[in-house]
């Protein structure tokens, strides 16, 4: 769904027991800031959760083409820290302020799962929040080129998957990639990298179900696995 079907799609109330739910099984595996001490390169992004019709969606931002740094990537709303922020939370809103109009308020937080590094030092943490269902995007040209839903069990049972890995000092890191058709304007969108990862991991904390592939994660200890993968992560980053 894009940003001229966002305005539709915000517009429907979910019963409470299903945002309720999902709100408590996020609570149970906030880190908070655990791993923060991990890199001084810190960034926030924020993932937002959109209920629609009976169903919980993600809403994603395509970069414009203007921007120097993978312009025309799919990503959720989210960029560096500022020395004004005053944690991880606070860049996370900042950023989706600037980038598609989303005001504080227009977003109840609900935990920050376990963060992920990029180039080896940028220790990027997801910050799960669900928007208020009047909010209609408004992106920043300079920095967004287009919004749009997509249904979270997507990231569970897709049309379009594919994977890569990739290894470093020995070992093995899995690299997801979903291609999403917007049923509307019939838009193709790709969602890769920590990006999907992170989507990944939201879907299979709320819906509790098994994906259609392969994950890296341990499906019976979602967070203990996400925290080995960092570490190694950050531990093969330093060889």
């Amino acid at each position: 769904m894009s940003s001229r079907a966002m305005s539709r799609a915000c517009q429907f109330q979910e019963p409470d027991s299903v945002i309720e739910d999902a709100k408590a099984r996020l609570r149970k595996l906030d880190v908070g800031a655990k791993y923060s001490h991990l890199s001084n390169h810190k960034y926030s992004v924020l993932v937002p959760l959109v209920a629609r019709e009976g169903k919980l969606h993600l809403l994603f931002t395509v970069r414009s083409e203007k921007l120097r740094r993978a312009p025309g990537e799919v990503c959720f709303p989210g960029g560096r820290r500022e020395p004004t922020d005053r944690d991880d939370v606070a860049t996370a809103l900042r950023e989706a302020q600037e980038e598609v109009g989303l005001l504080p308020h227009q977003v109840e937080v609900i935990c920050c799962l376990v963060p992920s590094l990029i180039e080896k030092k940028n220790l990027v943490t997801p910050v799960v929040g669900f928007v208020d269902h009047n909010f209609e995007a408004q992106p920043n040209p300079d920095e967004v080129k287009d919004v749009f839903l997509v249904p979270l069990d997507y990231f569970l049972s897709p049309r379009v998957y594919y994977s890569r890995r990739f290894s470093q000092s020995g070992h093995s890191f899995l690299v997801h990639c979903f291609e999403y058709t917007c049923p509307e304007d019939g838009v193709t969108y790709f969602i890769r990298g920590m990006t999907a990862k992170f989507a990944i991991m939201v879907a299979l904390i709320i819906l509790e179900q098994k994906p259609t592939f392969e994950v890296e994660f341990n499906l019976n200890d979602l967070i203990s696995s996400c925290e080995k993968q960092l570490l190694l992560y950050h531990a093969t980053s330093k060889l």
